[in-house]
């Protein structure tokens, strides 16, 4: 297999597209997705972006301001979690209610667009891309509520959704590397660390330079090549724990046998440092019942 020579994407979130010299990389991906050219103003802080104790597998994200004021949550995450769906409309309405000036009124709210890079089966859905939106059908004729004229000369929008928060999913692992068009170059990226053959996308261009392992400077380097070493131990780890108990569930042959295999890995993940949210995706357990393992009081 040819070397990788491009750092991975939550890695360039983290260290690299935050600079104003690669905002141009940011602009590209979120050109293509949204169909309408992006020109990031500046990076104002992410939710998740301070080292985490449970588990290097943690989620990182970014969140971007363009010139006309409008909001961008890129959020990237490897781990299963039950509850994204909640945190993604919880994240989306924050960033709605954070940024309002003092004394607003509510023409001022923000456009907030969620984009969620995912490298894990949320939900179920066969598709890489799903796009969500707010909109208000009928109950009885099915038409859709529309904005008056006046509406629209005044918010500058057509439309009622376009008020409202907008997320997007790109189930990253469901891309089957044949790259249609733009944005499937870009998910290519985002899946195998490397670029298309052959690309046009916006952006794409610049990461060649900007994410290239060979031009960082030698601490980050060093710095990313840890992260790329504790990555595949985490992913070892759940993947053992998986294997590990359904061999001891097995063997065992009863309910009971079963149930004390699986505490035996839920306990092995709890010492390796797994969050609870994905021990419980994994074994079966409830949170509670996580919490709750005598093994953890062993010296």
């Amino acid at each position: 297999m040819q070397k990788r020579t491009l750092v991975s994407f939550d890695w360039a979130l983290k260290k690299l597209l935050r600079q104003k010299a690669n905002y141009a990389i940011l602009e590209g991906f979120l050109s293509e997705l949204l169909r309408f050219d992006v020109s990031i103003q500046n990076i104002l802080d992410g939710e998740s972006n301070k080292p985490n104790a449970d588990t290097k597998l943690n989620r990182v994200d970014i969140l971007a301001q363009d010139k006309d004021k409008r909001l961008y949550i890129i959020e990237l995450q490897y781990s299963h979690e039950l509850e994204y769906f909640h945190r993604m409309l919880f994240a989306g309405s924050k960033s709605t209610v954070e940024y309002l000036p003092e004394g607003f009124d509510y023409s001022q709210i923000r456009k907030v667009y969620s984009i969620n890079l995912l490298y894990f089966q949320l939900g179920q859905g066969n598709d890489y891309v799903y796009h969500g939106t707010t909109r208000f059908i009928g109950i009885h004729l099915g038409d859709e509520l529309q904005l008056s004229q006046v509406q629209k000369e005044r918010f500058l929008i057509n439309q009622v959704y376009e008020i409202y928060p907008e997320y997007y999913v790109i189930k990253i692992n469901n891309f089957n590397d044949i790259a249609k068009d733009t944005l499937d170059e870009w998910i290519y990226f985002f899946k195998n660390t490397t670029l298309p053959e052959k690309y046009s996308a916006k952006g794409l261009k610049l990461i060649e330079k900007a994410l290239n392992i060979n031009n960082l400077p030698e601490t980050e380097r060093h710095d990313y090549e840890a992260h790329q070493k504790d990555m595949e131990i985490e992913k070892n780890v759940m993947n053992t724990a998986k294997l590990e108990g359904r061999a001891e569930g097995k063997a065992e042959g009863k309910a009971e046998g079963e149930r004390l295999a699986i505490e035996k890995v839920a306990c092995q993940m709890r010492k390796k440092g797994l969050p609870i949210d994905t021990i419980a995706e994994i074994t079966g357990l409830t949170p509670v019942e996580i919490q709750n393992l005598t093994c953890l009081d062993e010296s």
